[in-house]
């Protein structure tokens, strides 16, 4: 198993900037994995996206991987960096799975996680530090991705948190829960 670590934190904190401050640092092929699709129609969405992209240096390889990221994981070489970003925009993607198919897919990616021989950095959102959302679909976003990221920091070599422009590893200065039950 290569290298894991997850990068967390809320908005706009730097998480992305981190991650790829440490991509940069594997010294390896970098590919970046990008979770988000472009919707024409969005400007300020295709704002965010360029800006991503303009920090990336020209050498590596990005990849749109909105839903079938264990297959992309699986197939990583082992001199290879793989940057994922968001699991956030992932979680979001896979919404309408029912709980059974949802589950299924988040062990796949966990198993897979744990069997791929490359470097891995996951950047997370931070959801539910604030109010409960109100509506269903909310409640379920926070809930997946709140439960994804707990699962995935179980099997991290390291955990940072990026808050308000700082970054804490979480791996020295925190103890890890036991592993939820589902």
């Amino acid at each position: 198993m290569g290298k894991v670590i997850l990068i967390t934190g809320p908005a706009s904190s730097g998480k992305s900037e981190w991650a790829e401050t440490l991509a940069m640092q594997s010294e390896k092929a970098v590919i970046y994995v990008a979770t988000a699709t472009e919707n024409p129609t969005d400007e300020e969405w295709h704002q965010r996206i360029q800006k991503h992209q303009k920090r990336r240096p020209q050498d590596w390889v990005t990849l749109c991987v909105p839903i079938e990221l264990s297959a992309t994981l699986a197939d990583a070489k082992p001199n290879t960096c793989l940057l994922v970003d968001s699991l956030g925009t992932w979680v979001a993607n896979t919404l309408e799975q029912d709980d059974a198919n949802w589950e299924n897919t988040l062990c796949e990616l966990l198993e897979t996680v744990q069997l791929v021989a490359a470097d891995m950095l996951f950047v997370a959102e931070e959801t539910g530090w604030g109010v409960v959302p109100a509506y269903p679909l909310g409640r379920k976003f926070r809930d997946r991705l709140g439960f994804l990221v707990r699962q995935l920091s179980i099997i991290c070599d390291t955990v940072y948190l990026v808050t308000g422009g700082h970054v804490l590893n979480l791996s020295i200065l925190g103890s890890p829960l036991p592993a939820p039950k589902s």
